[in-house]
């Protein structure tokens, strides 16, 4: 399993003009293949008189998903110079939807693979990526008495607290990097005189 990957910082559209064609490119993040989706349907709807929605998608921390669109342009000239450049930037779990508007001077087939890669990568440039790291759950267990402290301390050693539920004791979903789990088996314990609770969840990714 990929120890990380980057994804679009967050959805937006940028535009660049070549020889009167307009194109906008329009970038956001996707979870599955129903968003990506639906993220297309919807840039469609937003212009409906382009002569062009072109897009790809890319999903998966290991890229295992990939589709492109040419959407009416010569067979190979933009889907593929779009997901192109989202493999070569390293982009996991987004979408692209390049939409042109015509501007009555053809590009030539060299044209608009620079023209549909290049509307992407200049997108990535604008929108920003994020990194985001691997992380394994865990839920820590702890007596009021202590929480506070405890929390604090995790805090500012910079481990990810995602959640923190009080009970008869409370509890603290934090998020930790899959080679430090035993070093803070051995940090909780000690910290807190070996009276904590420590249970191993699955899987997410965050921001690194």
């Amino acid at each position: 399993m990929q120890e990380q990957y980057r994804t679009v910082a967050r959805e937006g559209v940028h535009e660049i003009e070549i020889n009167k064609s307009r194109f906008l490119c329009a970038l956001a993040p996707a979870a599955n293949e129903e968003e990506a989706q639906a993220f297309i349907a919807r840039v469609r709807k937003e212009h409906p008189t382009a002569r062009h929605h072109c897009f790809a998608y890319v999903l998966g921390a290991d890229g295992s998903v990939q589709k492109a669109s040419d959407d009416g342009e010569p067979g190979g000239t933009a889907g593929v110079p779009m997901l192109q450049m989202l493999l070569r930037r390293e982009v996991r779990y987004a979408v692209a939807v390049v939409t042109r508007y015509f501007g009555g001077v053809k590009l030539g087939a060299g044209g608009l693979i620079r023209a549909y890669g290049g509307a992407v990568g200049e997108a990535l440039d604008t929108l920003g990526t994020v990194t985001r790291q691997r992380f394994r759950l865990a839920t820590v267990t702890v007596d009021h008495q202590r929480a506070g402290k405890l929390e604090n301390e995790l805090r500012a050693t910079g481990r990810a607290v995602r959640e923190v539920t009080y009970g008869s004791g409370v509890r603290m979903e934090i998020g930790l990097p899959e080679a430090d789990v035993a070093s803070f088996r051995a940090w909780l314990a000690d910290t807190t005189a070996g009276t904590a609770g420590f249970e191993l969840g699955g899987e997410a990714y965050e921001d690194a």
